[in-house]
């Protein structure tokens, strides 16, 4: 991981950013909501998921490593300069979110192996966070190489623990957890790779090789997220537990456990509080991006430690109903018409767009498609957005 904002990252930079954001407690405990589906049926959900999921993140990707724009002032090519701030507010809220529900998760699970209180684990967890971003990546770099092998190990330790179980390939399904239907949990292994659209541009937009670094940012994230989720449901399936903590525990991961909870709450935790600065940033310009990525930790830290957050699901929901139309109307308008919009303030007809995209997203997710609501509303909203702004130049001619 870095921080320094105006020099080159390379491919092996860019790979590391986004093996951290995968390896992580929430990618693990989300895949432990499809062992109902079974191993072979929700192994299919999570691949296809990610999948769709990864398209929609390479494209994000490219749109800031061609630019050079952050995530947030990509937004402003299709919005408007100013239009860019709603879903920089809607970026700023998912990230607060995010931190707080890291936070919340590593301190629970670290808890069941060493039990000092919820309180005190996130207090800790949060205050090595705040660390991390104060004294600056730059300056623990050998550390950050260090944090990203020892999750690698241990993250293979743990699939190896698991998958040697012969259990977990023979099992066709498990009563442990609600239910959850085809398209509901290919929505839930979308939803992943779309909580970090906002994100993506921030690290592409100063890469060496554009191209290059969006596809290994592309492919390193959806492999190692595809792992964890698998992780998650076969353990899920094997133990019979839904919690990351016991599953560890039973698998017979005391301290390693220990630390691949720590550190990949930590890793995985900074890029969602560091991005927080980058996008308040492009809201106003008072408060630097260090100051509000802190200040998002010490939020978090709080609200983790104060709120019970076991279920995420709608949460995971609803950031793919905001963010499945912004990013086709975005694709739509960079890569296929060519066309930006950034010399308005707001682009009227984009947020009429988004908003009839976020509308149709919530409605099919009542119907449960087969195909998900993101394909649907993708679909939808693309070809909406060419239409109209078609018909609006031709107006306009």
């Amino acid at each position: 991981m870095f921080t320094q904002q105006n020099s080159k990252t390379s491919v092996l930079q860019n790979s590391l950013v986004w093996f951290g954001a995968g390896v992580s407690i929430a990618e693990i405990l989300t895949g432990t909501y499809f062992a109902s589906l079974g191993f072979s049926k929700g192994l299919l959900a999570i691949v296809l998921g990610h999948l769709i999921g990864g398209v929609l993140f390479f494209f994000a990707g490219m749109i800031g490593a061609k630019t050079k724009k952050s995530s947030m002032e990509t937004v402003a090519l299709s919005f408007g300069s100013k239009g860019k701030i709603f879903f920089a507010f809607f970026n700023v809220v998912q990230l607060i979110g995010w931190t707080s529900i890291m936070i919340y998760d590593g301190a629970l699970a670290v808890g069941v192996i060493a039990p000092l209180g919820k309180i005190f684990w996130g207090a800790v967890i949060g205050l090595l966070i705040f660390a991390w971003i104060f004294f600056g990546i730059k300056d623990l770099g050998v550390l950050n190489k260090i944090a990203m092998g020892t999750l690698f190990l241990l993250s293979i330790l743990l699939c190896v623990v698991i998958f040697r179980e012969r259990n977990v390939l023979e099992n066709s399904s498990t009563q442990i957890l609600e239910s959850l239907s085809f398209g509901a949990a290919l929505e839930l292994a979308i939803a992943m790779p779309l909580s970090w659209l906002p994100l993506i541009s921030d690290y592409t937009k100063d890469a060496q090789k554009p191209f290059a670094s969006t596809l290994a940012s592309t492919l390193t994230y959806t492999a190692v997220s595809i792992w964890m989720y698998a992780i998650g449901m076969s353990a899920a399936i094997f133990t019979g537990e839904s919690d990351i903590a016991l599953i560890m525990a039973r698998a017979g991961l005391g301290v390693a456990a220990l630390i691949v909870l720590i550190l990949s709450t930590v890793t995985t935790t900074f890029l969602d509080a560091w991005s927080t600065g980058i996008s308040f940033y492009s809201i106003t310009k008072k408060f630097s991006q260090k100051q509000v990525a802190l200040i998002c930790v010490l939020v978090g830290t709080v609200l983790a430690i104060i709120f019970p957050m076991d279920n995420i699901t709608n949460f995971l929901y609803f950031i793919g109903s905001v963010f499945a139309p912004m990013i086709a109307i975005q694709i739509a308008d960079f890569f296929i018409l060519k066309k930006s919009h950034d010399d308005k303030q707001i682009d009227f007809i984009s947020f009429v767009i988004w908003a009839l995209g976020f509308v149709s997203y919530r409605i099919f997710m009542q119907f449960d498609l087969f195909v998900g609501s993101t394909i649907s509303v993708f679909v939808l909203v693309i070809v909406l957005t060419i239409i109209v702004r078609k018909i609006t130049a031709t107006i306009k001619s």
